[in-house]
C-alpha cells in the first residue's frame, strides 16, 4: 500500500479531498438507514407485505458484508484511489437503478448490487485519509470521519421520511446520484497524481465462492422461510442444506488455506472472540430496533414517514457530543465497565419501550430514542478496542475487517428475524384476543355498542382495535427480548481479560 508524502498536499487540496471522501462515506452510511422509514410505502407501492419489504434492507446488508473481505485484495490489484472512484460511480449507477425499479424483485437485485459496490467505500476512505494527512493531524481526520458516520444515521430517517412524504420513495435513491458524482469528481481531481503501487495479491476464490453460496442461501432461507411455512417447504429444506454444507466447507477451507479471505484463526484470541460476540449481538439488537420502530409507528400508530423519521432520529443526538469524549478518555477506565454502561443503557431503553401502549405519544418515543443514544456513544469504541487488544500488530487490520464483516452480517440476519418474529407474535396475540370475542359475550357487546352498534362498520373497527393491540403486544415482546439480549451481552463482555491497550484505528474501524 503506497503512502505518499502527506506534506505534498496543500491545505485547500486536503480540505477538498476530505470533503469528497467524507461525502461518499456519508452517502453509503446514509443508505443503511434511509430506506427504513420508507419500507411501508415501498411495500405498499410494489404490492408486497412488510415482511417481504424487509428484503430491501437485507439484500443491501448481506451483499455489503460479502464485499468487505474483498477490499484489501481489490485495493492491491487496482490501487486505493481507483477502487474508491470505481466503487462510488458504481454506487451511483446502482442507486439510479434502484430508483427506477418497478418490481420488488428488481429493487432487491439492484439493492444487492448497491450494497456490494458500497462494501469497500468506508475502509478505503479511512485508508486514504490516513495517507494524505500528516501524522499529527490523522487523529483529527479520523474523528471527522467518525462524526460523518454518526450524523448519517440521524439524517437517514429524517431525509427518508421527508422525501417519501413530499416526493416519492424513488428519490431516496436518486439523491445519491449528484452526491456520488461530485464526490468521485473531487477525489479524482485531488488524488489522481497519487502514486499507485500494484501488487500481486493471491485470491481465495474457493473461500469467496463458499462464502457467497453459504451466506446467500442462509439469507434466502431467513427471508423466504415464513412465506413458505419454513421446513414444510422443500425449497427451504434444500436452501438450509446448501447453507450448512457451504458454510462448513468455508470454515474448514479458511482454517487451512495459506491466504484465507477471512482469517478465522483470529478466534484463538480470547478478547477478540469475546469482543466480536458482544459486537455482533449488540449490533443485531441495535439494527433490529432501528428497523422495527419506524415500521410499527407507521403501520400501527398512524405516523407519516416524516414523523416516524423524526421519532427515530434522536438516537444520534448524544453520540455527536459524547463520541469524541469517549474516544479521548475511555482508555482511562476499564473498558469492560464502559461497554457495560452501553449495554445497561440500551437494555433499559428496551424495557422502557416494553412499557409503551397504543396511547404513547411522540415525545415519549423520541425521548427514549435520545436516551438510547447515550448507550450507542459508549458502544463501538470500547468494544472495538477490547476485541483488537490481544491481536498481534500485523493482524489488527484482519481483525477489524473480520469484526466489521460479522457485524454487518448480523444486521442483515437481524432484519429478517425481526419482521418474522414481530408478525408471528402478532398473529399469536391476535388469535388469543379473538378467542373470547362472541356476540353472546357481555364485554364484546358493550364494545360493539360503544362503536355504534352491530354492523359491518363496527365489526371493522373492532377488528382494527384487536389488530392494533396484537401488534402492540408483539412489539412489547420484541423489545423485552432485546432488553435481555443486551443484558446477555453485558455478561459476555465481562469475560474479556485486561489489559486493553489502545490500538491504532480502533476507535473508527467498523464503527458505522
Amino acid at each position: 500500500m503506497s503512502q505518499p508524502n502527506s506534506s505534498s498536499f496543500s491545505p485547500p487540496s486536503l480540505v477538498m479531498a476530505t470533503i469528497g471522501l467524507s461525502l461518499a462515506t456519508f452517502m453509503q452510511v446514509l443508505d443503511t438507514t434511509i430506506a427504513n422509514v420508507a419500507l411501508p410505502t415501498i411495500s405498499g407501492n410494489l404490492g408486497v407485505s412488510s415482511e417481504q419489504g424487509t428484503w430491501v434492507i437485507t439484500s443491501f446488508a448481506v451483499s455489503n458484508a460479502i464485499a468487505l473481505p474483498l477490499t484489501g485484495w481489490l485495493s492491491r490489484k487496482v490501487g486505493e484511489v481507483r477502487l474508491f472512484i470505481a466503487a462510488t460511480l458504481l454506487f451511483v449507477v446502482a442507486s439510479f437503478l434502484c430508483g427506477v425499479a418497478q418490481q420488488m424483485g428488481m429493487l432487491v437485485g439492484f439493492r444487492a448490487i448497491q450494497g456490494f459496490v458500497a462494501g469497500p467505500l468506508y475502509p478505503i476512505t479511512q485508508t486514504l485519509l490516513i495517507s494524505i494527512y500528516p501524522p499529527a493531524k490523522r487523529g483529527m481526520a479520523l474523528a471527522l470521519l467518525a462524526m460523518v458516520t454518526v450524523v448519517a444515521p440521524i439524517a437517514g430517517p429524517i431525509l427518508g421520511g421527508w422525501i417519501t412524504d413530499s416526493y416519492s420513495w424513488p428519490w431516496i435513491f436518486f439523491i445519491n446520484v449528484p452526491i456520488g458524482l461530485f464526490a468521485a469528481m473531487v477525489v479524482y481531481q485531488q488524488l489522481r497524481a497519487r502514486p499507485v503501487v500494484i501488487k500481486h495479491a493471491p485470491m481465495d476464490y474457493m473461500g469467496l465462492a463458499m462464502l457467497v453460496i453459504g451466506v446467500g442461501a442462509l439469507q434466502i432461507v431467513l427471508d423466504k422461510g415464513n412465506d413458505l411455512d419454513w421446513f414444510e417447504s422443500g425449497f427451504i429444506i434444500g436452501g438450509t442444506v446448501v447453507a450448512v454444507i457451504a458454510l462448513a466447507v468455508f470454515v474448514i477451507w479458511e482454517l487451512t488455506d495459506r491466504h484465507p479471505i477471512v482469517n478465522l484463526r483470529l478466534f484463538v484470541h480470547r478478547n477478540f472472540t469475546v469482543g466480536t460476540l458482544a459486537l455482533v449481538g449488540g449490533y443485531a439488537g441495535f439494527f433490529g430496533m432501528g428497523l422495527l420502530l419506524p415500521l410499527w409507528l407507521q403501520t400501527q400508530m398512524g405516523y407519516t414517514a416524516t414523523w416516524a423519521g423524526l421519532a427515530a432520529a434522536p438516537i444520534g443526538i448524544l453520540p455527536i457530543f459524547l463520541s469524541p469524549i469517549v474516544g479521548r478518555y475511555a482508555q482511562s477506565f476499564d473498558l469492560r465497565v464502559v461497554a457495560s454502561l452501553a449495554f445497561l443503557t440500551m437494555a433499559a431503553t428496551c424495557f422502557m419501550r416494553a412499557g409503551f401502549t397504543t396511547e404513547v405519544d411522540y415525545a415519549r418515543v423520541a425521548l427514549v430514542q435520545m436516551f438510547m443514544g447515550f448507550g450507542v456513544a459508549f458502544f463501538f469504541m470500547p468494544i472495538l478496542s477490547i476485541l483488537l487488544s490481544d491481536l498481534p500488530p500485523d493482524q489488527i487490520a484482519d481483525g477489524s475487517g473480520l469484526a466489521t464483516f460479522l457485524r454487518t452480517l448480523a444486521g442483515s440476519f437481524a432484519a429478517s428475524l425481526t419482521t418474522w418474529l414481530w408478525n408471528r407474535r402478532a398473529t399469536m396475540h391476535h388469535a388469543y384476543l379473538t378467542e373470547n370475542l362472541s356476540a353472546y359475550d357481555p364485554a364484546t357487546r358493550a364494545t360493539v355498542d360503544q362503536l355504534g352498534g352491530p354492523g359491518q362498520h363496527s365489526a371493522s373497527l373492532l377488528e382494527r382495535m384487536v389488530e392494533s393491540q396484537a401488534y402492540m403486544m408483539s412489539t412489547i415482546d420484541y423489545f423485552t427480548l432485546l432488553g435481555w439480549l443486551f443484558l446477555a451481552m453485558l455478561v459476555v463482555i465481562c469475560l474479556a481479560k485486561p489489559p486493553f491497550g489502545a490500538k491504532p484505528g480502533a476507535a473508527t474501524a467498523g464503527g458505522h
